[in-house]
């Protein structure tokens, strides 16, 4: 029988080994104290140090994340994936909730109808909501675009947008939208991102908010 040379962690104990090793690995390199634990957080979602370079934050995007988390406001998200991977009793401690339009029938129905994605029409019903809001957007480039032409219009202001979609086709351009924009934000230069690095970055802020705590 082979002998397997494991490092032995308890099960609870997995995480904070984790983050110990992406501090290792970090090395001699400096973030601001308020950005680096949402970039060690990307890096232990996708083990992809890149983040640690392609994360780009407004002046104000984690004082005004933190401080519309603690008024209760709402996630929007672009997918389900993302709205399931943020940490929603931490998230409704503070009164807030995750929504996601995507599958809603009337979304979809106008989508066909008008010829346009339903990303396109879920930014639309986000432009609706009262209260703050956060769009936390890890897919489609669409709904980034479309999230900045209504911010344009006047008729959609966040107080953060995570714009983090991943791919190939207008990727790069939605992001660097995003960056001109007079909105505060978190985005991942670059083709790469996606739904688990929106929801690293919405818990992130939440486990700040919260002073840690998970529960």
């Amino acid at each position: 029988m082979r002998e397997f040379h494991l490092e032995r962690v308890a099960p609870a104990d997995i995480e904070v080994r984790s983050m110990e090793i992406i501090t290792q690995e970090l090395g001699d390199r400096t973030f601001p104290p308020d950005q680096l634990p949402i970039v060690k957080r990307c890096i232990h979602t996708s083990a992809d140090f890149d983040y640690a370079d392609n994360l780009i934050f407004s002046p104000a995007a984690v004082s005004k994340g933190i401080a519309a988390l603690r008024a209760g406001c709402t996630i929007v998200t672009d997918t389900q994936m993302a709205r399931s991977g943020i940490n929603k009793r931490v998230l409704s401690s503070f009164g807030g909730e995750a929504v996601c339009f995507m599958s809603d029938t009337d979304v979809a129905a106008e989508a066909r109808e008008r010829g346009e994605t339903r990303a396109v029409v879920s930014m639309e019903r986000a432009a609706a909501l009262t209260g703050p809001v956060i769009l936390a957007l890890g897919n489609a480039p669409t709904a980034l675009i479309r999230a900045c032409q209504l911010m344009d219009e006047g008729k959609l202001r966040p107080e953060l947008v995570i714009g983090v979609p991943v791919g190939f086709v207008n990727v790069v351009e939605s992001k660097e939208l995003l960056l001109s924009m007079d909105v505060d934000y978190i985005a991942a230069r670059g083709r790469k991102g996606g739904s688990n690095i929106a929801a690293a970055i919405c818990n992130a802020l939440l486990y700040m908010a919260s002073g840690g705590r998970r529960e």
